[in-house]
């Protein structure tokens, strides 16, 4: 119906604030991109003539026609080499990106993906989902995915529509809000009993409210560490140097030292990023039976997530913690 395929009998699909039924059908077509299952390159013309479907449709020009076509091949990772090569001579995670390249090579301002990654192997699969997430923080377009995979709607949607048979509309939310608060009992039994669980995947741990911790500096007396310790109820202080996070020291080891510095101290052994999902801070937690300490990609240290800190958020609404 977006496409005008189907012609919607009632309602209104707008692009770019344009209804599609006021457009003709061919301009409309040629103005959205289209990601399928089974990628659908035609097999008799080389890589860099698929992507260049749509722009030679449109009358580009071969000099323009030919710096998009490379433009899309290194957005989408592709090795410029491929481009004479015959879609049966890639693989088929290198196909879909080819599909993925020939889609956006108009700039649509829409994308169209009816399930895409359907036809690979789940280890290819997930790396596409995440080139996919990377791509669309590049590109920031519309798209529209249709999937069976409640897990691949999950992990790359910003709003899941979830449909019942005949096309029934039984929720439309975010997908944490989905498994946070299912609308009925038919939404609660497609996403399955462990959304509790999955949600931990769906948060990052910038969304936590981080405290310092038993953190002092590391020019501190040794007793403010041992203080710290003591009202954590923690064998061990963390030490900052500037920002940075310089390690754990035990407060064994402080209290047989005069300066904290001299203590001696190890690498945290649970620290995640921002970037870091609730999933991957909570495994963190429990495999090393301490709080986790927070550290960006420069070693600053953020501060610390407990799994009081984990449940918590987990339990808010969406409007308090931030969760998008």
């Amino acid at each position: 119906m977006i496409n005008r395929l189907i012609e919607p009998t009632t309602g209104s699909i707008e692009i770019d604030g344009v209804d599609v039924t006021t457009m003709a059908a061919q301009a409309l077509r040629r103005g959205i991109g289209y990601v399928i299952q089974q990628v659908g390159l035609f097999p008799h013309r080389s890589i860099a003539t698929n992507i260049a479907t749509v722009p030679k449709m449109l009358k580009w020009d071969k000099q323009r026609t030919h710096e998009r076509v490379v433009e899309m091949t290194e957005l989408v990772g592709l090795d410029p080499e491929m481009l004479d090569r015959y879609p049966d001579e890639l693989s088929g995670g290198q196909q879909q990106r080819v599909g993925v390249a020939r889609a956006l090579a108009a700039d649509p301002p829409v994308l169209l993906m009816d399930e895409p990654f359907g036809a690979v192997d789940p280890i290819v699969r997930g790396r596409l989902q995440d080139e996919l997430l990377d791509l669309q923080n590049k590109v920031r377009k519309t798209i529209v995915l249709v999937t069976h995979d409640v897990d691949e709607a999950l992990r790359v949607a910003d709003r899941i529509a979830l449909l019942n048979v005949g096309g029934v509309l039984e929720q439309y939310d975010a997908p944490d809000e989905i498994m946070r608060s299912p609308a009925n009992q038919f939404v609660e039994q497609f996403v399955g009993e462990d959304r509790g669980l999955r949600r931990l995947g769906l948060n990052l741990v910038s969304s936590l409210p981080y405290h310092r911790g038993p953190v002092v500096p590391i020019d501190a007396p040794p007793d403010e560490g041992l203080k710290a310790a003591e009202q954590e109820g923690v064998a061990w202080v963390g030490v900052l140097d500037g920002d940075r996070f310089a390690g754990w020291a035990s407060v064994d080891d402080v209290r047989a030292h005069d300066r904290l510095r001299d203590a001696p101290r190890t690498q945290p052994a649970a620290h995640v990023g921002p970037d870091n999902t609730l999933r991957t801070a909570m495994e963190q937690i429990m495999s090393s039976n301490t709080s986790v300490a927070v550290i960006d990609d420069g070693g600053a240290f953020a501060g610390v997530v407990t799994l009081e800190d984990i449940r918590a958020a987990l339990s808010a609404s969406p409007s308090s913690n931030g969760v998008q």
